[in-house]
């Protein structure tokens, strides 16, 4: 039923086409070719050489060192030895998880920029501690101490406060002489 329709329209068509000729031989046998070589052989300009590396990748290197740290230590610490006890195995690969968010918000405060950013690192790293904490909690875990953000400035220590001990005067007795 198809059939007379479509050669219908071949006979129309191709009674307006002109015939092959040499013309459509030598522009078929360019194609072949073009697509039969490398595309590098035709390839008009070369690759622009390596150019050094910009001083904003230069300035990024110590971030991007320091969050590939982050990962790996991460990545290392999840793959623990199942214990049997679903619940543990859970925290025990959490906690890295979230320590690795710590560890890469803390690079951003270091070296980041954006306000708005460093305020979302700040909250990452309260929150994951947070949810660490939990974590812990509710398998039975105890909970270090609170230590203070890594953050915050950390309180002096003793051989750091500045102790006057031995140099108090008895002024009483240097008064007498």
């Amino acid at each position: 039923m198809h059939r007379p329709l479509f050669r219908g329209v071949a006979t129309a068509l191709s009674g307006k086409l002109p015939r092959p000729g040499l013309g459509t031989v030598v522009f078929g046998a360019r194609l072949l070719i073009a697509f039969s070589l490398p595309s590098h052989v035709l390839a008009h300009e070369a690759h622009p050489t390596a150019q050094p590396p910009s001083a904003a990748v230069l300035d990024e290197a110590p971030f991007l060192k320091e969050n590939d740290d982050a990962m790996t230590k991460m990545m290392n610490d999840m793959a623990i030895k199942p214990t049997g006890d679903i619940d543990r195995d859970f925290v025990a690969m959490m906690s890295p998880h979230h320590q690795g968010a710590i560890d890469m918000a803390i690079s951003e405060l270091r070296y980041g920029k954006n306000e708005q950013l460093r305020r979302i690192a700040q909250e990452i790293i309260v929150d994951q501690m947070q949810e660490i904490a939990a974590m812990k909690l509710a398998i039975g875990d105890t909970v270090t101490n609170s230590l203070p953000a890594p953050t915050q400035q950390q309180p002096a220590t003793e051989a750091t406060e500045h102790h006057h001990t031995g140099m108090q005067m008895n002024m009483s007795t240097a008064m007498k002489k």
